[in-house]
């Protein structure tokens, strides 16, 4: 009778020693699986940690079956594992994609195909006890059904019930708050504890100037509406993976290039002159390298953290973050007037979106409706005036 493989599994290697008894190699956890041995990089005390090498290679291990099924006999791991391997790599944010998808897995994983209902879905809403996060995870495993679909792997119809949308944030800059940002990075020195010296043990003001790259980051966001991962890839040299900034001919391509178009528009606009000034002389005085946004000389990936020291530093209080600056881009277009089809092109969102979110901010938001209330003639009571 043929001998069963057992399946991958760890295994403590022992000790090995020279010919004097020296031991040359501490003993060590490895993952055998067949004939192969794969090390794990632990020693003998450090089993917990083996243990998770071996989870994280069964897992990179394991391969769906891609033949069509019926929803009940489907695990909703091995859906969302074919999107993983099927559509990772179109992802503009890995690191929250995963996230989000191991989120997933840990709820469903378990559950067939067949589990995924209105009643579920509200489950996984309470469980995940944030309703904007949940619609978003719930869009992730939406769209992993769909695709397990399109790839003709499964029988019968899914639906994913989405918690309703919440409400657009409001929240804007005035021109008096987004000088006080500005300002606020611009001047801030980062404080150090003295070490030596008559000041030992205080706090003192250095002369390194760590918010200084936000400022450049607010002033383009606040400028242009760009989204943030645009305006952190933005470079006066082209090249893959950056958004380019011509200034010789003013214009903006805020999309990296090599990077595939999403419903997340990102047009090619003209820069206005003011904010042109400034990266001319950013880039003409060497104040950067490569990347308009540069911190100790290298690019900035997230400005989150900075960004929310700079809002507790100007004082501006509860629900300001980088996302801001593009509403208050927005919201400044509105009041000034100017015409929607344009500012949607420039912002690059739907008019509609637009309309619906900012469009109470046009001075000629129902003017129609105003006017027509004015020419409506007397009312049929008159109020005496006292």
């Amino acid at each position: 009778m043929p001998r069963r493989a057992k399946g991958a599994r760890l295994y403590l290697r022992a000790a090995r020693t020279d010919a004097a008894g020296n031991i040359t190699h501490a003993s060590t956890w490895v993952i055998r699986d067949g004939g192969r041995i794969i090390g794990t990089g632990c020693l003998e005390h450090e089993a917990g940690a083996a243990e998770q090498k071996l989870k994280a290679y069964l897992a990179e291990k394991y391969e769906p079956r891609r033949k069509v099924q019926d929803i009940e006999s489907i695990l909703i791991a091995d859906v969302l594992s074919v999107y993983v391997d099927d559509c990772r790599d179109r992802q503009r944010n890995l690191r929250t994609f995963d996230k989000r998808i191991a989120r997933l897995n840990a709820f469903w994983g378990r559950m067939c195909l067949a589990a995924v209902n209105g009643e579920s879905c509200r489950a996984y809403q309470k469980h995940r006890d944030n309703k904007g996060g949940a619609r978003r995870d719930l869009e992730d495993l939406r769209a992993a059904i769909n695709h397990h679909a399109g790839q003709g792997l499964h029988h019968g119809v899914v639906s994913v019930l989405l918690p309703p949308k919440g409400r657009p944030r409001d929240r804007w800059l005035t021109r008096k708050e987004a000088a006080k940002l500005v300002w606020a990075c611009w001047r801030y020195r980062e404080i150090q504890r003295a070490h030596r010296g008559p000041m030992r043990g205080k706090l003192i003001e250095t002369d390194k100037r760590p918010l200084r790259h936000l400022a450049r980051f607010i002033l383009i966001g606040l400028y242009t509406g760009t989204r943030a991962s645009a305006i952190a890839s933005a470079s006066p040299v082209p090249a893959i993976g950056r958004s380019y900034v011509d200034l010789e001919r003013g214009r903006f391509y805020r999309l990296q290039q090599g990077a595939a178009a999403s419903n997340k528009r990102q047009p090619t606009v003209p820069l206005p002159p003011r904010l042109l000034a400034h990266m001319r002389r950013w880039h003409g005085r060497a104040l950067i390298a490569a990347h308009f946004v540069e911190h100790n000389g290298k690019p900035v990936k997230s400005v989150k953290t900075a960004f929310k020291h700079a809002v507790t530093l100007a004082k501006l209080g509860a629900g300001v973050s980088p996302h801001t600056l593009r509403h208050t881009a927005a919201t400044w277009m509105m009041q000034a007037g100017v015409d929607m089809w344009q500012a949607a092109g420039y912002l690059g969102m739907t008019a509609e979106t637009l309309e619906r979110v900012y469009g109470h901010h046009h001075p000629d938001h129902l003017k129609g409706a105003v006017e027509a209330a004015g020419r409506g003639g007397r009312a049929p009571v008159q109020a005496k005036v006292l």
